[in-house]
């Protein structure tokens, strides 16, 4: 491990810019924190766009060496969490571009019908039947949200499955606020219509992006940026 001495560092909890400028530095605990920190977050957005696992993992990989290659031109006018989601879906989009031609996401419909939220996420059961029946449900609703027209399941990934807030969401999508809450409410209308109807109030944690898989990416990403 390849490793700069920076003296008189502070916590690593001190905040974007502090972390910028140790990763800047190559200190890769650093580089680590950040990406523990955002790892499932540009999974699921990434996964949201391309509705395929690997593929997924294989762009949040892409967007963090682009993003540490280019680390010097992040000047803090958003969160680092938020310019690193734009960097994984920019990702994510290019290819899916290159796998099929674009699609005009505006010419979609934006019911806005009135529904009630899935709750996202509670933890999951120690009893193994429990724990079964929780995994069948979540790969129903997984399925049903790979299944929403693009427009829709963004909004939906980023707003319930990753709790980003209106503006957030319309600056990493780049809509207006209107559209965000309009296409959300949408989103909800038709997982309720193709879920809710089938297993009732669905309860757990969808696209899990945790333990081994997290690691395993961490690993690859800091081997390629040469620690």
């Amino acid at each position: 491990m390849r490793q700069a001495q920076i003296p008189h560092i502070a916590p690593l909890d001190t905040g974007d810019a502090e972390l910028v400028r140790r990763a800047l530095a190559r200190d890769e605990a650093a580089v680590r924190a950040i990406m523990r920190a955002n790892n499932r977050r540009l999974y699921r957005l990434a996964r949201g766009i391309l509705r395929n696992d690997s593929e997924a993992e294989d762009v949040v990989q892409e967007a963090y060496v682009r993003a540490f290659t280019h680390l010097e031109s992040f000047r803090g006018d958003s969160s680092l969490s938020t310019w690193l989601s734009r960097i994984a879906m920019n990702e994510a989009l290019g290819r899916l571009r290159r796998q099929r031609p674009a699609v005009d996401l505006d010419s979609l419909p934006q019911g806005a019908l009135e529904a009630e939220i899935i709750p996202f996420p509670l933890a999951v059961s120690d009893d193994p039947e429990k724990s079964m029946a929780q995994r069948e449900i979540q790969a129903v609703v997984e399925h049903a949200i790979d299944e929403l027209p693009e427009a829709f399941r963004l909004v939906f990934i980023t707003r319930v499955i990753e709790g980003m807030n209106v503006e957030e969401t319309a600056g990493i999508l780049s809509l207006k606020p209107e559209t965000v809450k309009s296409r959300l409410h949408r989103a909800r209308s038709m997982l309720r219509d193709n879920v809710e109807r089938k297993i009732g109030p669905v309860v757990m944690e969808a696209f899990p992006f945790a333990g081994k898989r997290c690691e395993r990416l961490t690993d690859a990403v800091l081997k390629r940026l040469g620690f």
